[in-house]
């Protein structure tokens, strides 16, 4: 999380315009690396423990693991 004036004293992140200069030089716009940071914490952690930490809503972490199978946590049939 990156914390600003603006951020320091809540829980709403960093504004896109305040991020995104920052980010310019990797290429990379804010929403992708969000998007690879929950995708990474959805697959590692329970998706519902995940939602609860950052104050979403159980159903939106499971959009990032819609798409996404991991063949470790299957059984061996």
């Amino acid at each position: 999380m990156i914390v600003t004036r603006q951020t320091k004293s809540g829980r709403s992140p960093a504004s896109t315009a305040y991020v995104s200069p920052i980010l310019d030089a990797c290429g990379f716009p804010p929403h992708t690396i969000r998007c690879t940071r929950l995708l990474a914490l959805v697959n590692t952690i329970d998706p519902e423990l995940v939602a609860a930490t950052l104050g979403m809503d159980p159903e939106a972490t499971m959009l990032y693991v819609a798409d996404h199978l991991d063949p470790g946590r299957l059984p061996y049939a």
